[in-house]
């Protein structure tokens, strides 16, 4: 078994509770963690018997590209996207950074976090 990750990806997407979120729009971070076992791409160096992580990029951004309410059914979208394009995935674990939320008060970020094992 190994980890594949991808950390910092940034995001200028549409969710949020209130109308004017979704019409002003906002910066996002996201982290991904990967658990699969990538023992076959160590040996025989091939993209096919590992996790792409291009594909998973590709496949964060277009879920960001969907506007939601919450920042929960962002990472369920995108955990049930992962699971359903690489079999081989058995566990992720997804934080979802929304950087200075409308709260009324300074706040460098709100996140939520998925933590999902498939094993």
């Amino acid at each position: 078994m190994g980890k594949i990750a991808l950390e910092g990806l940034e995001f200028f997407a549409y969710h949020g509770y209130s109308n004017e979120e979704q019409k002003v729009g906002n910066r996002y971070g996201i982290d991904v963690v990967i658990d699969t076992n990538f023992e076959l791409a160590s040996v025989n160096d091939t993209l096919e018997q590992t996790i792409d992580y291009t594909k998973v990029a590709v496949i964060i951004e277009e879920q960001m590209k969907l506007p939601s309410h919450l920042l929960e059914h962002v990472g369920q979208r995108i955990t049930d996207n992962l699971f359903a394009t690489f079999s081989s995935i058995t566990h992720i674990k997804i934080k979802i950074s929304k950087y200075n939320p409308p709260i009324g008060h300074l706040c460098q970020r709100a996140f939520i976090e998925i933590d999902i094992d498939r094993s």
